[in-house]
């Protein structure tokens, strides 16, 4: 099954290949697909839909109300502080 464009999928992807690795990587996702075409022909009548395959249960920890850190110690470890504040990066021009 090839009616994909590998040319297309690497654009999406952001990566460069090789004509081997097209050559490599098409074969492999024409595979895939394949296999995914096999999976629509499963009947499926009376499954539930599900997220998982078995329930999960959340594993955080309850919320708890604790102290923070002074200023002092928070400041301690930054790379470059001015005013008491953190000096980062300008990122926006």
């Amino acid at each position: 099954m090839s009616d994909f464009n590998i040319h297309y999928v690497a654009k999406l992807a952001r990566i460069e290949l090789t004509p081997e690795e097209e050559q490599k990587l098409g074969d492999q996702l024409g595979h895939i697909l394949g296999y995914v075409a096999k999976l629509k022909e499963v009947d499926v009548t009376g499954v539930e839909p599900t997220a998982h395959a078995f329930p999960l249960v959340n594993v955080m920890r309850p919320d708890e109300v604790t102290g923070s850190l002074d200023h002092d110690e928070a400041m301690r470890n930054a790379p470059a502080k001015a005013g008491g504040l953190f000096v980062v990066p300008k990122i926006v021009e």
